[in-house]
């Protein structure tokens, strides 16, 4: 028996690189020896990427796209079809965790510096799997055409309209209508089932490509490759398969234990993972008392809402939108450090870093409130952090000069001033003292992350070993 499945892997081989790509990409790759728990989140991010096509595809058996027919349908498939509900509810939880996953994996390129040369094109990749993903979730979102489905993508596309001179032209190239109708829940269907997930799997697979040609990242920021034995192979590495492929089992065991106890226990999550409203056939006629999109979208959300319309238009909003995702891309060049990882570089670095990610939960929790006045000022000073992050990152990963901080802290204290007095003349008093209140959220951040290097030895990082340490 195995000297017929020689000779047929040796027929295939004859035929296609099988043996090859296996070695290549599992047994013969070689990753640092030192992955710790954060390594967990790519290979996740790959199982749930399956899981939602699979749970995908056997939704879509008994799913009508179409404005009359798609919420019965989808009704249909949770009471009638077998084993329905928890195919649907599988698919719908598993887009929260495929975004949890996804979030924990772009922290851990933060912490260990997996963004870095020679990694800055495996990053870029990854964002746009990110931004793929978020379209792929929002035309998603759309498809059980439910109050929050309908009226979250009216407000999403009607953005569109806000770009100058084609923004109308554009929504309704967007909508396939003048309203959200069923021409727009048909392209949206073709979009989520079809176009969309082919470009995530060409990402994902060049993303794969691109990490396997320069190898894989480490906490502690240290090329394996560099140090190599007699044999050719690094010191501090070892075959992915067994060892991270046997480790990454335990970790794909452990996810679905936990993905299992909130799918058949609490898939709305409390309303986070699906919203009541969406339970409700789409009106229309009757908008939802609080729109909001789901929470994976909220931080944007917050950042869009909490830009002051110009000229009563939101143009500037969906701007500042476009560009906390934008910028993401620009990391490589904007973190110039020489250091890679958090375990060596500088302790401003950790500080900022942690009040980077408080800022993004606090926008995603702002952006599931409703617009009141105190809470649209603590969105607008927490979008001012989310931004000032990547604008310090700028300067401190690159001089540790006294006198360049203190321009700084001097340029960004009149900016954020500046930023303040046309919202604050012709305010009402409640609002003038919001403002005057809030301001000092960003100016304890600018002290935090500009003056005190100055006085402190915050700025200092620490000696890189020349290997992996054990």
């Amino acid at each position: 028996m195995t000297a017929k499945l020689q000779a047929l892997l040796g027929w295939v081989d004859a035929r296609y690189p099988l043996s090859k790509m296996w070695k290549e990409h599992l047994s013969e790759y070689y990753a640092p020896k030192n992955f710790n728990f954060w390594y967990y989140f790519g290979s996740l991010a790959l199982m749930v990427l399956v899981l939602q096509i699979v749970t995908g595809i056997f939704l879509t058996m008994n799913y009508k796209p179409d404005a009359t027919l798609a919420f019965a349908s989808v009704e249909g498939i949770m009471r009638d079809v077998n084993w329905g509900n928890l195919i649907r509810y599988m698919h719908s939880t598993g887009a929260s965790a495929f975004f949890i996953v996804v979030y924990l994996h772009m922290y851990r390129g933060l912490m260990y510096g997996s963004f870095k040369k020679p990694r800055e094109l495996i990053w870029i990749l990854g964002v746009f799997i990110y931004v793929a993903l978020m379209a792929e979730a929002f035309m998603g979102y759309l498809l059980p055409w439910g109050q929050m489905s309908y009226w979250g993508a009216q407000v999403i596309v009607n953005l569109f309209g806000a770009v100058p001179y084609i923004g109308n032209d554009l929504a309704v190239w967007i909508r396939g209508d003048f309203v959200v109708s069923d021409a727009t829940l048909n392209r949206f269907f073709a979009f989520h089932v079809i176009a969309v997930p082919l470009i995530l799997l060409v990402l994902v697979v060049m993303h794969i490509i691109a990490l396997h040609e320069v190898g894989s990242n480490n906490p502690d920021g240290v090329e394996i490759k560099k140090k190599k034995g007699a044999d050719g192979k690094p010191l501090d590495g070892i075959p992915f398969h067994p060892y991270y492929t046997v480790k990454d089992i335990v970790g794909v065991v452990v996810f679905l234990i936990g993905f299992c106890v909130i799918v058949f226990f609490a898939p709305e999550g409390g309303g986070i993972f699906l919203e009541g409203d969406n339970f409700i056939p789409a009106d229309p006629l009757k908008t939802p008392e609080h729109i909001k999109p789901l929470w994976y979208f909220t931080p944007f959300y917050a950042i869009l809402r909490a830009i002051p319309p110009m000229f009563s238009s939101q143009f500037p909003g969906v701007i500042a939108m476009g560009a906390a995702i934008v910028v993401l891309f620009f990391l490589p060049w904007i973190d110039r450090h020489a250091v890679k990882s958090i375990r060596y570089r500088e302790p401003l670095y950790t500080m900022a870093l942690m009040l980077f990610i408080i800022t993004f939960v606090m926008l995603a929790w702002l952006g599931m409130q409703p617009a009141l006045p105190h809470l649209s000022e603590l969105a607008f000073r927490f979008s001012e952090l989310y931004f000032a992050f990547f604008g310090i990152l700028a300067i401190y990963s690159q001089v540790r000069n006294k006198n360049i901080y203190m321009f700084w802290l001097v340029a960004l204290t009149v900016l954020i001033v500046a930023m303040d007095i046309p919202r604050y003349v012709g305010a009402n008093a409640d609002k003038q003292a919001l403002i005057r209140y809030s301001i000092f959220i960003p100016l304890f951040y600018l002290a935090a992350t500009l003056w005190l290097p100055m006085v402190t030895k915050w700025n200092q990082s620490k000696t890189v070993p020349d290997r992996v340490t054990t």
